[in-house]
């Protein structure tokens, strides 16, 4: 969910991606690489985000991935699956006093 919501934002090469989680996270959560390229390819088998060859501002080559619209849909299922289960942890252990 972090890299597709990340991707709904811009499209970003990996290094960003794992730059930005941590930066939004106020690092928090820091995803290490040899997840994050695995996460990614899972989600271009899924045609859940694209990905294409550019050059960088420092001029290296470097993939570029772009949530597709299959992944926005994806994500607002996931997210809305997650808050639901958010909300039953939070009723746990926080439960309403009698």
């Amino acid at each position: 969910m972090m890299v597709m919501q990340s991707l709904r934002h811009r499209p970003m090469h990996g290094y960003a991606l794992v730059q930005h989680i941590k930066q939004k996270s106020n690092e928090l959560l820091l995803v290490e690489e040899g997840s994050l390229y695995p996460a990614l390819q899972r989600l271009l088998k899924q045609d859940l985000v694209k990905a294409q060859w550019e050059t960088s501002a420092t001029g290296r080559r470097v993939r570029t991935y772009r949530i597709t619209r299959t992944g926005v849909k994806h994500l607002e299922q996931q997210v809305s699956m997650f808050r639901r289960m958010f909300d039953g942890i939070a009723l746990i252990l926080h439960p309403a006093e009698s």
